[in-house]
């Protein structure tokens, strides 16, 4: 807790100081900007839609995209794997992002020759990097498939349970062994209640936004409408 206090504390004196942070993740940007005056900072964002955001007062920041050119399919999993394989902390790279059946990544532009020199294998596929403009995901929008569903509570358990459609107690599981996280932190208790616009991810089934209790029905239970990342 002291470290993640440091870094935030790090992460506002850079701003303070007319420089720019790293990438932010919704939560670690919450915190930061906490911290600060509205006319103390601007935000960058790589694309109109992107979830990972790095804070300036001055000049906005240099960040490097890459194209990943690969013979087989890759997964995200993969990618986000490869790149913490490299010892490179999350912050140093934006959001990886599946455009026109290509993936691309972010890089903040001080580590960006060290990532193109060293990701060459992600899974047991051989790939390369290909910088591209940066403004090439200008037009992106990030795809979702859209959902309904019928529950009896918005706890996290129960949610998770209805969404990879197995028992409760499942659930817990996958929740004791830190498998599912929301809004970027590790679940700890399965009775957190969600919360509009909640991002959460269950480890092997995918990434959710929870958008919300529709209506309830006539039995007490809610129509719950939910995204998930594609």
């Amino acid at each position: 807790m002291k470290f993640y206090t440091y870094e935030i504390n790090n992460k506002v004196e850079k701003i303070k100081t007319g420089n720019h942070t790293s990438f932010l993740d919704a939560k670690k940007l919450k915190l930061v900007t906490s911290k600060l005056k509205k006319d103390e900072y601007e935000i960058y964002y790589p694309y109109p839609d992107s979830e990972k955001v790095i804070l300036y007062k001055d000049k906005a920041p240099e960040v490097t995209l890459f194209k990943i050119n690969a013979a087989e399919n890759l997964k995200h999993q993969e990618i986000l794997g490869s790149l913490f394989a490299l010892n490179i902390d999350s912050s140093c790279f934006g959001d990886i992002v599946l455009y026109e059946n290509n993936f691309y990544i972010f890089i903040i532009k001080e580590l960006s020759a060290y990532v193109k020199n060293n990701l060459n294998m992600i899974g047991k596929n051989k790939i390369s990097l290909e910088e591209v403009d940066a403004n090439t995901l200008k037009n992106y929008q990030r795809n979702y498939e859209e959902y309904e569903m019928i529950i009896s509570s918005i706890r996290i358990d129960n949610v998770v349970s209805s969404i990879i459609n197995s028992s409760r107690n499942k659930a817990i599981d996958k929740i004791k062994n830190k498998e599912v996280i929301v809004n970027y932190e590790i679940v700890t208790k399965n009775s957190y209640m969600l919360k509009e616009n909640d991002v959460f991810s269950i480890r092997r089934y995918g990434k959710y936004k929870f958008i919300g209790i529709i209506k309830n029905t006539k039995k007490n239970n809610y129509v719950v409408k939910y995204l998930k990342y594609l």
